[in-house]
């Protein structure tokens, strides 16, 4: 049976770090507060020439050149991502572009903080049904774009960045062993992102006024944490592994009190997770794939580890996967 495997990572942050106290200077907060209830201590700020798309090819040359593909043999590239440079054309186009990997198509997938995992999936089918094909599945941000600087139980959490991986078939029993994904449309209210208020005033939205970030902090913790959790286990359960087996749990890099709540529920030991928040923050569809790449990279996976990863997002999304290393 055709399997998807991941032969290549890479990610790209921007090179400005915030600090929580650079944050106690534009809001009312401090390091203590942001730390104990975030987990966070800084978080990597774009600037000029540091767009979505941009920090998304960078992070796929990184992928491209550990799994030894050139542009030009992929097929397919999927950016994940809640923040493009634009509407319209695509930042899978406008990375593409950039690449000049003219045989592949290419379109963005919008599942929040659950884009990566999302992305995987939808990746993996196309895999299944051609083997020779290889995919460019990338999560990018730039979140400080669209948040209110002035709201501090927002603005403290996002950072921005890339994190890239390349797919390939492979007959051997590694690589996706499955995924189970989930939403629900009806709690979107409780974290949500407006867009460019609509030029035809019969269909404005009420709240949509501006785009940036506005989040239900409590009431998403609660899901959060219940859903990844439900996720994990129907997931296990459906492929008969006990969650001893798991070497490592490479969730969305959302609070560092979700992600402890999380790993007390599944009854794993919490150095079995993999975390970033404290230097990144939240990077939404970036998180997982910067994680998994820091990971790769600094020689913590090894062949044949079992990893999970457990995100959680605005929709509501959700969902979980596990990887054979």
């Amino acid at each position: 049976m055709t399997r998807s495997m991941i032969i290549g990572t890479g990610s790209c942050l921007p090179e400005r770090v915030m600090t929580n106290a650079d944050l106690e200077k534009m809001v009312d907060t401090s390091d203590s507060w942001i730390t104990s209830r975030t987990g966070i201590r800084t978080r990597r700020i774009a600037g000029a020439g540091e767009e979505t798309s941009r920090l998304g090819t960078a992070a796929a040359r990184e992928a491209l050149a550990m799994a030894g593909v050139s542009a030009a043999e992929l097929g397919l590239i999927i950016v994940c991502s809640i923040t493009p440079d634009l509407v319209m054309p695509s930042c899978a186009c406008l990375v593409q572009k950039e690449l000049g990997a003219l045989n592949a198509f290419a379109f963005d997938l919008n599942a929040a903080c659950s884009g990566f995992v999302y992305g995987l999936d939808v990746a993996d089918k196309y895999i299944r049904a051609d083997p020779e094909i290889k995919i460019l599945v990338i999560g990018a941000e730039n979140l400080s774009a669209r948040v209110n600087w002035q709201d501090r139980s927002t603005c403290v959490l996002f950072g921005d960045g890339a994190g890239a991986a390349v797919l390939s078939g492979t007959d051997q029993d590694r690589g996706l062993l499955a995924s189970r994904l989930y939403s629900d449309g009806r709690l979107w209210k409780l974290l949500s992102l407006g867009g460019a208020p609509s030029r035809n005033p019969d269909l404005d939205i009420i709240g949509n006024h501006e785009a940036v970030i506005k989040m239900a902090g409590p009431d998403v913790f609660k899901n959060a944490v219940r859903s990844m959790e439900s996720a994990v286990r129907r997931l296990l359960d459906d492929q008969d592994v006990d969650i001893g087996a798991i070497r490592m749990l490479i969730p969305h890099q959302a609070n560092i009190r979700i992600l402890k709540s999380l790993a007390e529920r599944l009854e794993l030991p919490f150095d079995k997770v993999y975390t970033t928040i404290q230097k990144y923050g939240n990077t939404s569809a970036a998180s997982v794939p910067v994680a998994l790449d820091e990971a790769n990279r600094g020689g913590a996976l090894h062949r044949d580890d079992l990893l999970l990863f457990a995100v959680f997002g605005g929709g509501f999304t959700w969902g979980a996967a596990l990887v054979r290393w």
